[in-house]
């Protein structure tokens, strides 16, 4: 879709420096650029990049001024953000008709809003709701009384689970998993055996969480596991039992988060963190890739990152290391 670079000015709030009447049609790496892109700069190094790639707009921040340039610039306080919402702003939709596929299963008691879709082999079950222009993938299971709210994306093969609740603008990738058993179980000391503990609670995901392909999501023991709103969690990750994930956490592919661990809001989690059961992960912490987090460990800290097994903060880490290192190279010496 071509749109004035006035028109993104206006889309994005930004400062128009130039002809506003140059049109673009998507994004581009400065690299591949050509006419019609909209690129953008971080720095006043990136901005020299940029000026003289191929592209036709830049996005960039106050450390551009505001003197004329070869091309027109769009001057913003967070340019990558900016380039972001640009990019979703300018990507034509794809072309969707919505309808049941033919080759779909339907129960009858189930309720499909206005503009749903249904892909090909799609299972439905009894008593689910789906609101208004939310896509089903081809090859989805969906359990008995599932609710998913409006404008969902449900890519291929996603498995949904009895009663788990979706709400609005959530985006599951290929291949997910949702509501499915956590991992509990009970040892008869007498016998040796394990015996299933019940696994009847319920998974929650609030607005605007995005879940990665091939990721599993275990609804609650006894009662529930829940995602709030804002949350993205990469490919390949694990959510267990009773699991409580605040508002705009990011987690990164190969992470696991055992039963009943609680991380706060705004918390970064790097990958192939494992997450003991029990573990507190306050407001805003950061956890640097393969960290181990021990059982019933609290890890406050604002702001700081954690690294290592058991992870502590990163300035502490690396002394350790340096003294590690300083040990071994004495020892090889003597």
């Amino acid at each position: 879709m071509n749109r004035t670079v006035k028109e993104v000015e206006e889309f994005l709030g930004a400062v128009l420096v130039g002809d506003g009447r140059a049109e673009v049609s998507s994004v581009a790496s400065l690299q591949s650029a050509k006419s019609g892109h909209l690129v953008f700069a971080e720095n006043a190094k990136g901005l020299a990049a940029a000026l003289s790639s191929q592209a036709t707009a830049v996005i960039a921040g106050d450390f551009a001024g505001r003197e004329l340039q070869s091309k027109p610039l769009l001057l913003v306080d967070q340019p990558r953000l900016a380039f972001a919402r640009a990019a979703a702003w300018l990507r034509e939709p794809a072309k969707m008709s919505s309808g049941v596929h033919e080759s779909a299963l339907v129960h009858a008691s189930s309720r499909l809003a206005t503009g749903v879709t249904v892909e090909e082999r799609v299972v439905i079950r009894e008593n689910v709701a789906v609101g208004e222009n939310t896509c089903l993938g081809a090859g989805s299971v969906i359990g008995a009384g599932v609710t998913i709210g409006r404008d969902c994306r449900i890519y291929p093969n996603v498995t949904i689970y009895a009663g788990t609740a979706l709400r609005d603008r959530v985006v599951i990738h290929a291949g997910t998993v949702l509501g499915s058993d956590g991992f509990g179980y009970v040892r008869d000391v007498t016998s040796g055996r394990y015996e299933k503990f019940p696994q009847i609670g319920r998974l929650e995901i609030e607005d605007d969480v995005e879940i990665g392909a091939n990721s599993t999501v275990d609804r609650g023991a006894l009662d529930v596991t829940r995602i709030r709103r804002g949350t993205k969690i990469d490919n390949l990750v694990h959510v267990g039992h009773n699991v409580h994930i605040g508002e705009d956490v990011v987690i990164a592919a190969q992470s696991g988060l055992s039963g009943s661990s609680v991380v706060e809001d705004g918390v970064i989690i790097g990958g192939q963190v494992g997450i003991a059961d029990h573990v507190r992960i306050e407001s805003g912490a950061i956890l640097g890739a393969q960290s181990g987090i021990p059982t019933k460990k609290v890890i406050r800290g604002k702001g700081v990152v954690f690294w290592g097994t058991p992870a502590r903060p990163i300035g502490e880490y690396l002394k350790e290391l340096a003294i590690l290192a300083r040990l071994a190279k004495k020892n090889s010496s003597e």
